[in-house]
């Protein structure tokens, strides 16, 4: 995975959110924060910044 799970870092301001998550979905999460030696929570945040910036991208390109 290019680099998209970012290394855990000192606690930012955060808010408690809770998720349903398909089980399949949550197992696969658990592999990668393992493969990667971080958390489940590090992983979600990382891929969900990830989402968000290459969504930016994209609405970028759109717009150009």
């Amino acid at each position: 995975m290019k680099n998209i799970i970012k290394p855990t870092k000192k606690k930012n301001e955060t808010v408690y959110k809770s998720l349903y998550i398909k089980e399949d979905l949550v197992k696969k999460l658990e592999i990668i924060a393992k493969e990667h030696d971080t958390s489940f929570n590090n992983v979600v945040i990382s891929l969900l910044e990830y989402a968000l910036e290459e969504l930016k991208s994209k609405e970028e390109l759109i717009k150009e």
